[in-house]
């Protein structure tokens, strides 16, 4: 009996070992860039293994998918990320991006300043470029599986009806937010159809959607009638396959036990026989069962120490000991003396601004590159260690909509905040200068109108973190040199430890004019809040009128109501600003007051989300709710059912609101 348990043992290591192997990643193909590349030892490089190491370390996330940003100087940072298949264990997520850093530095791609890998478990991709957020669909690899299908025409119509119903799950649902979705369909009795789809989770759902539909494309131009096929962009994959190549998230329910017949009591010489099989049945059973806990944790922690020696070795040898361990939170730290020598010492020309936060300088660091710098005032009651926990976690928050924050610094009872230097000014000052409302054409104005959208989905919907602005205003939009919209100040009220999803509170963040009327009044907030803000500036924009500045006109109180008599009126293309002329498309205007005019609804559940706003702006096919009477700061309601709160401990009650004479709570005098 003694042999029993070992020849157990060695089957079942014999197992794991094969599993082992199995695990192994899969290589598809690679792109490295052959004209922008780097010197070796220089800061792009230090920089690109520091990303390396933050990406391992980060490979363990439940998510699968993990992007950051290592360097202060734009000539010298760069931009990474992995996206891990959604049906993948963690380790075997580890393991593949491990791989991936290694086959990057060592064979592939030795000095390319941007490329990307693919393996059927992940993809790996890192830039001198910005990209986060954002759809690309090229570079693309399709790699068919070359045996045809009996009945290609009944086949492809299958294919198409499943693959195009996964868009909406994988865009929309995925699982576990991971943007992942994979379905079984049969194709005859023996034979079933197996598909996957994912995006990277930074992109927007309407995004996500539209690759989705380009990799489809791509599939049936290349491989139509083919047993298999995989497609794989930067933003999104797709694969078929008539075998199941992913592994099933669902776990079936255990099945009720059949309850036993049982025998007929034994005689006492047969009852002590068993007893003592019973036994040593147990002490078999136990030795078995230890044995395989022990192989299974041997092979968790030989996997574990495999995969760090191997990206151990890896960075080491390509980095010629340039260290890696660097943590996010260090390189994102800036020291009070190069923040002071940026400033000159704060010195008061180079003030841009001057806030409820606090103040704005512009800087400029010792290699050239400018910054803006808010140094925030003392009333946070955080210490350093969740201050810095909470700069790292907004740091986080990086797309093309929306003003990147560089790092922080705190030393003694300075706390401050280091932003990237958006050159042109903000948009209430080409609204309010007749010269300058001149640069804001038609395509200008309907591509910030959109840009604005598609940062404040990525901060109520695709962000990690769930933010809602609750100051979003045209001061606090940014245009960089190609007029494009940056959201700026979207994490202040996170780093002063207010409540970032919903609820009531007492402390209002905001300005009068743009806040929800249940916001303002009660203290309630929401995503539906953002939205209201957003109707109002969509209604500057159009206008070239600020509501702070909008005067009596028709016996209209404020932008809303105005819009909403033009409307009612059937004149609603005289909102819009004179300076335009004729150059406008009167489609996309009308679109827009529609839109406009559903966000300032009273109620916020009559409001739609930003996801909405982005499809109607998207699809002209799309029919709009007609909308109601919107909402007027003027006009409250009173609403028994809503109490209003106290005030929060050593914070402002209601009636000492944060807003200065002009209604402004950040006054920006220049551009940041």
């Amino acid at each position: 009996m003694a042999s029993f348990p070992i020849s157990v043992a060695l089957v079942l290591f014999t197992l794991l070992c094969l599993s082992m192997e199995a695990a192994a990643t899969e290589y598809i193909y690679h792109f490295c860039s052959d004209t922008a590349t780097f010197t070796p030892n220089s800061t792009y490089q230090s920089n690109l293994y520091q990303l390396f190491s933050s990406l391992s370390s980060n490979s363990t996330r439940q998510d699968g998918f993990y992007n950051n940003t290592v360097g202060r100087n734009a000539s010298d940072s760069v931009y990474g990320l992995f996206l891990c298949r959604g049906d993948l264990t963690v380790q075997d997520c580890q393991a593949c991006v491990a791989s991936a850093t290694q086959d990057l530095t060592q064979k592939y791609c030795p000095v390319a300043q941007e490329a990307i890998i693919y393996y059927e478990e992940c993809m790996l991709r890192y830039s001198y470029r910005y990209f986060f957020s954002t759809m690309i669909t090229a570079p693309s690899i399709n790699q068919p599986n070359r045996h045809n299908i009996s009945d290609p025409v009944r086949f492809n119509q299958l294919l198409t009806e499943t693959m195009s119903g996964l868009i909406t799950q994988v865009a929309n649902d995925g699982t576990s937010d991971k943007k992942f979705a994979t379905k079984a369909a049969s194709f005859t009795g023996s034979q079933i159809l197996y598909t996957l789809e994912q995006c990277t989770p930074d992109i927007s759902s309407s995004d996500c959607s539209t690759c989705i539909q380009t990799a489809i494309a791509l599939q049936s131009k290349c491989c139509g009638g083919l047993q298999g096929v995989r497609v794989m962009l930067p933003s999104c994959r797709i694969r078929y396959e008539m075998y199941q190549f992913y592994r099933t998230l669902n776990i079936a329910p255990t099945p009720t036990p059949i309850p036993a017949i049982l025998p007929p009591s034994p005689s006492p010489s047969s009852q002590n026989s068993g007893k003592r099989k019973i036994s040593s049945l147990g002490i078999i059973l136990s030795i078995v069962a230890a044995t395989v806990v022990l192989l299974v944790m041997g092979f968790y922690l030989l996997r574990r120490a495999r995969t760090a020696v191997q990206y151990q070795i890896a960075a080491c040898a390509a980095a010629n000991d340039v260290s890696t361990v660097e943590k996010l939170d260090d390189s994102l730290q800036f020291d009070l003396a190069t923040i002071e020598a940026a400033t000159n010492n704060f010195l008061e020309d180079n003030k841009l601004g001057t806030g409820g936060f606090g103040e704005v300088y512009k800087g400029v660091l010792p290699n050239g590159e400018e910054i803006a710098v808010k140094r925030l005032s003392r009333t946070s009651r955080q210490g350093n260690e969740e201050f810095k926990n909470e700069i790292v976690l907004v740091a986080k928050l990086q797309h093309r909509n929306l003003v990147r924050l560089l790092g922080f610094c705190f030393e003694g009872e300075e706390k401050i905040l280091v932003y990237e230097f958006v050159r042109n000014k903000s948009l209430d000052k080409f609204i309010c200068d007749p010269e300058k409302q001149r640069l804001l054409d038609w395509a200008t104005r309907y591509n910030i109108i959109g840009g604005i959208a598609r940062g404040i989905l990525y901060l109520h919907e695709d962000s990690r973190l769930k933010i809602i602005h609750r100051d979003l205003k045209a001061s606090n939009i940014l245009l960089d040199e190609d007029m494009n919209p940056k959201i700026a100040d979207f994490g202040i009220s996170k780093i002063f430890e207010v409540d970032q999803t919903q609820g009531n509170t007492s402390r209002i963040i905001g300005t009068y004019g743009y806040m929800a009327p249940e916001y303002a009044t009660y203290g309630r907030f929401s995503a539906k809040s953002d939205v209201y803000s957003f109707g109002v500036l969509i209604f500057e924009i159009l206008s070239g009128k600020t509501n702070s500045s909008f005067y009596q006109i028709e016996n209209a109180e404020d932008l809303n109501s105005y819009a909403w008599k033009l409307w009612k009126d059937g004149r609603p293309l005289e909102l819009l600003d004179p300076s335009l002329g004729d150059s406008y498309s009167s489609n996309e205007v009308m679109r827009c007051i529609h839109i406009g005019l559903s966000c300032v609804q009273e109620n916020p559940a009559d409001r739609p989300t930003m996801t909405s706003i982005l499809l109607m702006l998207n699809s002209y096919s799309m029919t709009l709710q007609v909308p109601q009477e919107p909402a007027s700061v003027l006009k409250r309601r009173a609403e028994p059912s809503m109490p209003i709160n106290e005030p929060e401990p050593n914070q402002p009650s209601s009636n000492s609101m944060q807003w200065s004479v002009n209604g402004q709570t950040i006054t920006e005098l220049d551009p940041r």
